[in-house]
């Protein structure tokens, strides 16, 4: 993702400001990320430089976990919430924020 285009995003379900951690980039293409929204708090990984911004029905917590967990980011297990608490967004933010 093209560190750029954060200034035109923002999130898909209430339209709240993108905050961003960058764990991996390559001069402004960022390759591992969070973005979270400021307003429901939900958390939006940075995969292969591919934000993974679907519906909640249509993610797969499952998925994510593993790529969570290498950035040290544990997640409630069997929470389908695609919401980060507030311990969890805390380290999430003060690793690598850049936003």
């Amino acid at each position: 993702m093209q560190s750029r285009l954060l200034k035109k995003m923002c999130c898909p379900f209430d339209k709240g400001d993108l905050n961003i951690s960058i764990f991996k980039q390559e001069e402004n293409e960022i390759i591992e990320g969070l973005l979270t929204c400021s307003d429901c708090q939900r958390y939006f990984p940075i995969i292969y430089g591919i934000p993974i911004m679907t519906p909640d029905e249509y993610r797969q917590k499952s998925l994510e976990a593993p790529v969570m967990k290498k950035w040290g980011l544990e997640l409630p297990a069997g929470d389908q919430s695609f919401r980060l608490d507030g311990p969890t967004r805390a380290r999430a933010l003060g690793k690598g924020d850049n936003g």
